[in-house]
């Protein structure tokens, strides 16, 4: 069934049919991932279609996922093609083309061009000396153009949200979950490839509530399984780390980390979070942000350079995460225990029993009479 598809796309392309090329090889690509030949090769046909409709930040992407696989030469085209797309597009001066006059219009003006000829072989002025040529400058336009295609593609295929949310289940216990939305109605290639690396690791898709009237577009929300706090923490980071992949770019390894301490009424916890995006500048129409429930904002000790601000109607926070810097959260909270709770009021109350009994006794009134 691939193989077909495939001739078909190629034959396509050679007709100049890009349309039917995107249309053949688009839902397959899910299937394939890029890591593999055949998914290298759909992602290259793409890549070769996509840059015949005009759209080159779609074929700058599809080449950037085939710089995963594992054949040489299918990497090696997708970096000649690569090549090219991010080339940078001179304009033309003005004098290198000429305009030529209107036909109804050409008779009159011939006359008038044989006098100026004449007036000229009979008064031809010296020419006209060479412009001067200044020094040479460094091509800095092909470096900022080369900087914006780079970030254009990094983490998105288009406008993307990625809402990340960390919501504590109890002592010890978090679960993770991911939003991801676009104004389209399909998934851009990087978030449908994202969201099938969660899906391997263990997240789940989420009852979506019904949206409202205004709301369109692509929504996804993915939760993961209720985990031990290292578990989670550990999951999260390896999350970022897959998106970063999937992007092509490479980011610093993010720290989490999650203190507690029981106190039999309550458990003390202090949660600190760093992600360093100093490696990125900030995508037009892309943002990331990581929610965090129940928590108030008094917990928060530290919020850079972003502050954490509360979420209406709800005990949570909602923290935006700034490209090209260094973001970090530090949350301290009580959290109290109902089983400890349950158990300091028996012994209270065994307690005042106790002490009521004895009190009865120093009365003289003895001890309570078996019934009959």
């Amino acid at each position: 069934m691939a193989e077909d598809l495939l001739a078909a796309a190629r034959a396509a392309l050679e007709r100049g049919d890009y349309g039917q090329v995107v249309r053949l090889l688009d839902p397959l690509s899910s299937e394939h991932p890029a890591a593999t030949a055949t998914g290298a090769e759909i992602q290259l046909l793409l890549a070769t279609a996509w840059m015949g409709r005009g759209d080159n930040g779609r074929a700058i992407l599809c080449c950037r996922l085939i710089k995963r696989c594992r054949d040489a030469s299918l990497r090696a085209q997708a970096i000649d093609l690569l090549t090219v797309l991010e080339a940078p597009a001179l304009e033309r001066p003005r004098d290198w083309s000429i305009t030529l006059p209107d036909l109804g219009t050409a008779e009159a003006m011939g006359g008038q061009m044989q006098q100026l000829a004449r007036g000229r072989r009979s008064n031809k002025p010296p020419p006209p000396p060479p412009p001067p040529v200044g020094p040479t400058r460094a091509p800095v336009g092909f470096a900022v153009l080369a900087v914006l295609l780079l970030l254009l593609t990094l983490l998105l295929g288009g406008c993307t949200e990625v809402r990340s949310e960390l919501t504590f289940k109890g002592p010890g216990r978090l679960q993770i979950a991911h939003g991801l939305s676009s104004p389209g109605t399909q998934p851009e290639p990087w978030a449908r490839q994202f969201g099938r690396t969660l899906l391997t690791q263990g997240f789940h898709p989420a009852k979506q509530p019904k949206p409202s009237a205004g709301a369109d577009g692509f929504h996804q929300r993915l939760e993961s399984p209720v985990l031990p706090a290292p578990e989670a923490l550990a999951l999260l980071a390896a999350n970022l780390s897959a998106a970063a992949d999937l992007a092509g770019v490479a980011l610093q390894p993010p720290h989490f980390q999650l203190r507690e301490r029981n106190w039999l009424l309550g458990v003390r916890q202090s949660l600190e979070l760093t992600v360093d995006l100093r490696g990125l500048t900030s995508l037009p129409g892309f943002s990331a942000t990581i929610d965090l429930a129940p928590v108030t904002p008094a917990a928060v000790r530290l919020a850079s350079p972003e502050p954490a601000a509360a979420i209406s109607g709800r005990a949570a926070l909602h923290w935006p995460l700034r490209f090209g810097a260094s973001n970090t959260l530090q949350l301290s909270c009580w959290r109290w225990s109902g089983l400890g709770i349950g158990g300091a009021l028996i012994a209270l109350a065994l307690m005042l029993v106790l002490a009521l009994e004895r009190l009865r006794r120093l009365l003289g009134f003895g001890l309570p009479e078996l019934p009959a």
